[in-house]
């Protein structure tokens, strides 16, 4: 027998393991901020017109395995990574027309809130329950940026990516905070699932408490999601309506859509008269009211005779009442105003938009935007001035919700119509400006979740498309296509409960953000009281 002896040199076993040379260090450094940027971007594809909504689940657990243990520094910069990534794709819409600087200022301003939320997560990763203060935060944020500046920018809000997905009920609970709330706490409870099986395949000890957190994190969101689900409802509950919506379109699409405004209100007049034509030829069932888009008549037809000439004879012609999207000066103010035209009285009632868009309907700060860029003030020659009321019209015994457009974006805004009695609302738009960009469908996707939300039939009356028809349960039922004329008549139920998310108003924002601020004081007191025991 041979006997073979293995001798080992004990100063090997001394040796310290080989460190990754200063190129492999580099990279790994860089792979927290790839992560973010990339996870962004992950959050950025969930939305419309896609229908990958649960990509948004590993876009936040990304977001929660790069800021873990972060310093709130580490965080500011990797939250802002992350807002670029989300927002730059999200946003190219805002330079369709006017160039990428509007676009990369818009961004680089939002993606600081953004940042904000980032510092926040990092500094509450450690705490007891980190997924619920973390998600409270990214809900906070939401609020500040739906506020400031220049009266807030929700574009980009998590519930609006959610319009296909399983936690859309949770829009009749509580809005989109809650919508996006559970959202949000279900990709970082993800993260914290795998985060304690690795540790727990490394270790075998890991805390109960830690883990029923993290399990809860995932499993509550989507159980609320199922019991949500007898709070969405098509039923009719007061009667149903025949509705009809008008797209025109316009002769060319881009900022120049506005020097053929004569144009534009030939175009919906010619389709009204056409829809009218086969009503009268038993083709089309009558509809009991007309919704026509935003600046469908660009021309006021106030002060123009031969404009009121035009929408008299469409409303005639078609023999009901009819919304018409108009831009109107009166008492010295340019106003974005819905017309109510009645066939035999012409105009009736009006309602004034809110929610004015900055630099689109009003330029902030014009002395310095025309210091850095002439044209721009050119764009916006006259500022638009706010009205200050609701606007819910009837229409054959219908109430029917203005929302305009940009205010679709705005919780309060749509809120206010079905608190004024709106068995219906009506989002009449103008997205002719931004071509065949994604803005289109962002919006589409909001009034969806806003139907759900408030459990009405809305209807989306374009210029230029996409306009459609959505059920009280958010369904699609009738759409058309872009840049082209087309009518759509249904009929639709009208409803008149509350949901939850109607009566509690703002108050479900507020609690997030109690707790939010809850965790964040948690956070920093335990930090202080660290760094008093080190010093001590």
């Amino acid at each position: 027998m041979t006997v073979t002896a293995t001798f080992v040199d004990e100063s090997d076993q001394l040796k310290p393991p080989i460190a990754p040379s200063p190129r492999a260090a580099r990279l790994l450094r860089l792979v927290p901020a790839l992560t973010a940027a990339l996870s962004g971007v992950l959050l950025y594809v969930s939305f419309p017109p896609r229908t990958l909504w649960w990509l948004a689940l590993p876009a936040f657990a990304g977001l929660g395995w790069v800021l873990r243990g972060r310093t709130w520094k580490a965080g500011l910069g990797l939250g802002y990574l992350f807002g670029l990534g989300f927002l730059l794709p999200l946003l190219v819409w805002t330079g369709v027309e006017v160039g990428p600087g509007p676009w990369l200022a818009l961004v680089a301003i939002e993606a600081v809130f953004v940042a904000l939320v980032g510092a926040g997560i990092a500094a509450v990763s450690k705490l007891p329950g980190a997924p619920l203060w973390a998600a409270a935060l990214w809900i906070a944020g939401e609020a500040a940026r739906a506020r400031a500046p220049f009266n807030g920018f929700p574009w980009g809000k998590i519930a609006f990516g959610q319009a296909d997905g399983v936690f859309l009920p949770l829009a009749a609970v509580g809005g989109t905070p809650v919508l996006g709330f559970a959202v949000v706490l279900c990709g970082f409870g993800l993260y914290e699932v795998v985060r304690l099986a690795v540790e727990h395949r490394r270790t075998r000890a890991v805390r109960r408490s830690a883990a029923a957190v993290a399990l809860l994190s995932v499993a509550v969101p989507v159980v609320g999601a199922v019991a949500a689900r007898p709070l969405v409802s098509d039923a009719a509950e007061d009667g149903t309506a025949t509705v009809a919506v008008i797209q025109g379109n316009v002769p060319r699409a881009g900022l120049d859509f506005n020097a053929q405004r004569r144009a534009v209100l030939d175009h919906h007049a010619r389709e009204t008269e056409r829809l009218a034509a086969e009503v009268k030829a038993g083709k089309v069932p009558r509809p009991d009211f007309v919704l026509w888009p935003e600046n469908s008549s660009d021309i006021d037809p106030f002060a123009h005779a031969d404009a009121r000439a035009v929408i008299d004879t469409a409303a005639k012609a078609i023999g009901v009442p009819v919304s018409v999207g108009g831009v109107v000066e009166r008492d010295g103010k340019l106003l974005n105003e819905q017309i109510l035209w009645d066939p035999e009285k012409g105009p009736v009632d009006t309602y004034d938009k809110r929610q004015i868009q900055p630099f689109g309907e009003y330029l902030p700060l014009r002395s310095l935007v025309g210091a850095i860029n002439e044209d721009w003030t050119s764009m916006v020659r006259k500022d638009f001035s706010r009205g200050s009321e609701p606007g819910v019209f009837t229409m054959a015994g219908t109430r029917v919700g203005l929302v305009t457009c940009y205010e679709a974006a705005f919780d309060w805004a749509v809120r206010s119509e079905v608190e004024d009695g709106a068995q219906l609302i009506s989002v009449p738009s103008n997205n002719a400006t931004f071509d065949r960009s994604e803005m289109t469908y962002q919006q589409l996707a909001m009034s969806r979740v806003r139907a759900v939300e408030h459990s009405r039939t809305v209807t989306v009356p374009v210029t230029s498309g996409v306009s459609a028809i959505i059920m009280p349960d958010g369904t699609i039922t009738q759409r058309t296509g872009m840049f082209v004329a087309d009518s759509l008549v249904q009929k639709v139920p009208l409803r008149s409960t509350e949901t939850p998310a109607t009566r509690l108003g703002v108050l479900p924002e507020i609690a997030l953000v109690l707790v939010a601020a809850g965790g964040l004081g948690w956070a920093i007191g335990s930090g202080l009281r660290a760094r008093r025991t080190r010093t001590a």
